[in-house]
């Protein structure tokens, strides 16, 4: 199945017959093609390139799956949050923060879940929802850091505290 999930609303999928759905709680949109078509039929559809790249469940297409755990300060970028309308901790108070999810993440004897659920009550970004999934991603989708970090992972791997322009992350590579 192939599923397209955009978060960012100058690129979301729509338009006249394009079969796509979105909810206001995550401002996610979908689009889902419809059975029976080939990856090479959905590039041919007209509005194929408003899609994007299509992202597959298959590792063969240079796409990775990560989650992450995301602590802003007041130097990120949009430094607000779900949980926060002002965010005023310092760049060096959100690592110390991170750190202290890494000791817990490590000592846990399931780290995934660990993961998961820091993520879920803990992290900074809308994707808290979903354990900190960001779902499959190719080069040049996320922030460079965050990219190189997150395709230098084996898969169940644990990144160190990444930094970029959005805050600090711990990122982990789930496929």
């Amino acid at each position: 199945m192939i599923r397209i999930l955009n978060k960012d609303a100058h690129s979301r999928p729509g338009g006249k017959n394009c079969p796509t759905s979105s909810t206001q709680k995550t401002k996610e949109s979908r689009w889902e093609a419809p059975p029976g078509l080939t990856e090479k039929d959905i590039r041919a559809l007209p509005g194929a390139p408003i899609l994007g790249r299509p992202q597959v469940d298959n590792p063969s297409t240079g796409q990775i799956k990560a989650s992450h755990l995301l602590v802003k300060h007041r130097g990120s970028r949009r430094p607000s949050s779900w949980k926060e309308s002002t965010i005023t901790r310092t760049k060096e108070e959100a690592i110390a923060i991170l750190e202290q999810y890494q000791r817990e993440i490590h000592a846990a004897s399931n780290k995934a879940e660990k993961f998961g659920q820091l993520a879920r009550e803990h992290s900074d970004c809308s994707s808290h929802s979903a354990d900190g999934d960001l779902g499959f991603f190719g080069r040049n989708q996320m922030q460079k850091p965050f990219e190189d970090a997150a395709f230098a992972l084996q898969v169940k791997e644990i990144s160190g505290i990444v930094s970029t322009d959005s805050g600090v992350h711990l990122i982990m590579r789930t496929a």
